[in-house]
């Protein structure tokens, strides 16, 4: 596991001198902190794909052991009414990733990441545009806040907002300023445009790309939680 260092701030675009860069098969965490405070709720070793100046490409393995929130009481926050859903005290905990693997795609200082997603015989299945900060480098990984509202794309350009009734709460739970929230939206408008388009990732073959069997499933570093990448204003 290559993320063995201090975290540090860093520019979301990844241009700086001081900004890392990986190689096909080196393992990073991929990491999201919680909305409104400064504390990673969600980790995931990955393995890279493709590190270069346009695009970061990571691969999620089956099984990896990665940490995801968890409410105080233990119940699984999917499960938790919406209304209490982002109120009500967390925690984290460490678990398999369930499934077949996520290729993330990333492109620098762009607001969103692309997954996609297939089934167990690689039947691709669909692509999903996740509305985030954009990425900031560490020397271990990247680091970004989660904006609750999504975008399904399907195989035939079709495509569908995901979690509006989440977005929608997490704004009168006060995780997102009004300012925050058009934003989010505007970034989504520009995601839309981007499908509509069929422009890249989207055109770009990457649903026919498998992983290298030799790859390792990454391990989950102790210190998986050291101070995340500062976003600069």
């Amino acid at each position: 596991m290559t993320a063995d260092a201090d975290a540090e701030t860093v520019d979301t675009a990844g241009a700086s001198d001081s900004a890392p860069s990986w190689a096909p098969g080196e393992q990073i965490l991929w990491r999201y902190r919680g909305n409104a405070t400064d504390r990673v709720h969600i980790c995931r070793p990955v393995t890279v794909v493709q590190d270069t100046a346009d695009l970061l490409a990571v691969w999620v393995a089956p099984g990896t052991a990665c940490v995801r929130p968890l409410l105080a009481d233990g119940t699984p926050v999917h499960q938790e009414p919406l209304a209490t859903r982002y109120t009500k005290p967390r925690t984290t905990q460490v678990a398999p990733w369930s499934g077949t693997g996520v290729l993330k795609l990333a492109r620098p200082g762009e607001p969103w990441s692309v997954w996609l997603f297939w089934d167990r015989d690689w039947r691709f299945k669909n692509w999903y545009v996740n509305l985030e900060e954009p990425l900031a480098r560490w020397a271990g990984g990247v680091d970004s806040e989660d904006h609750f509202l999504d975008i399904a794309v399907y195989p035939d350009r079709s495509w569908q907002w995901k979690d509006e009734d989440e977005f929608a709460q997490a704004q009168q739970a006060g995780l997102m300023s009004a300012g925050q929230a058009e934003r989010v939206r505007a970034a989504g408008r520009a995601a839309v445009e981007r499908i509509e388009a069929w422009a890249a990732p989207f055109a770009a073959g990457w649903e026919d790309w498998r992983p290298d069997p030799a790859w390792p499933v990454p391990s989950l570093p102790a210190d998986w939680d050291r101070s995340p990448a500062r976003i600069r204003a």
